[in-house]
């Protein structure tokens, strides 16, 4: 099993890292070998020989020389996705895969095109929030926080239903982007670690595209309860607005 952290030296705020370190751990639980991979900028990348991608949120700078980067493999990424293999992208960084970003300056940098959207940042303000965020994949909510200057519109694929928070923009109660085994959204916290039902369901869809193994979550008793904690107090201040 190869697992590849794509520019984990540019795209690694927020401790987004930590998506990482939950998914090899839980492998490790569930006693399967596998190999990481971290590659960046000027790496010459195979991406057909990796079971799971993740990459995580960088500033607005480190994203725009990503992005450079990320460009030349826009077919590559469109036959990864396609192929229905597993990746997960966290932050900013899922707006590489929209058809323009333009900066606060009006810059625009072409994405690569693998979906129709365009992202608008701005440098007014930033948009920041806690979240609860609803989703038909799995049965329990997810939480943890929103920090960006953008604005996406045109996602016809959203992951989640938000429910507390901050949606793909200011008039849009749906948030990130799905399709198939691509799983992307603004979320972090980092994700996997404070949300282990949905770690758990990325280790299962995981397993059904290699080997079939067993995921074990004995280990994440108390990530359960913390993340039960977290949805408890973020709901009764939801409701106590």
């Amino acid at each position: 099993m190869k697992i590849l952290h794509l520019y984990y030296d540019l795209m690694n705020l927020y401790g987004e890292y930590g998506n990482i370190s939950a998914i090899t751990r839980i492998l490790e639980k569930s006693n399967q070998e596998y190999e990481l991979d971290k590659l960046t900028i000027n790496d010459n990348i195979d991406f057909s020989a990796y079971d799971f991608i993740y990459i995580g949120s960088g500033t607005e700078r480190n994203q725009k020389i990503a992005l450079n980067d990320f460009y030349k493999y826009s077919e590559e990424i469109k036959n990864y996705i396609s192929s229905n293999k597993l990746i997960l992208m966290t932050g900013n960084s899922f707006e590489m895969l929209g058809k323009a970003i333009t900066d606060c300056n009006n810059k625009m940098y072409m994405g690569l095109g693998v979906f129709d959207f365009v992202t608008i940042e701005q440098n007014k303000k930033r948009y920041t929030s806690d979240a609860i965020f609803t989703t038909e994949i799995q049965e329990n909510p997810l939480v943890g926080f929103i920090n960006k200057c953008s604005e996406i519109n045109g996602i016809e694929l959203p992951l989640f239903d938000v429910k507390m928070g901050i949606g793909n923009n200011n008039n849009d109660n749906k948030e990130g982007l799905h399709l198939a085994n691509l799983f992307a959204t603004h979320l972090t916290g980092p994700i996997l670690i404070k949300n282990p039902y949905f770690l758990e369901f990325i280790a299962k869809r995981l397993s059904e595209n290699t080997n079939n193994f067993e995921v074990c979550t004995d280990y994440l008793k108390y990530e359960y309860l913390a993340y039960e904690i977290t949805l408890r107090e973020l709901n009764n201040r939801f409701e106590n607005k």
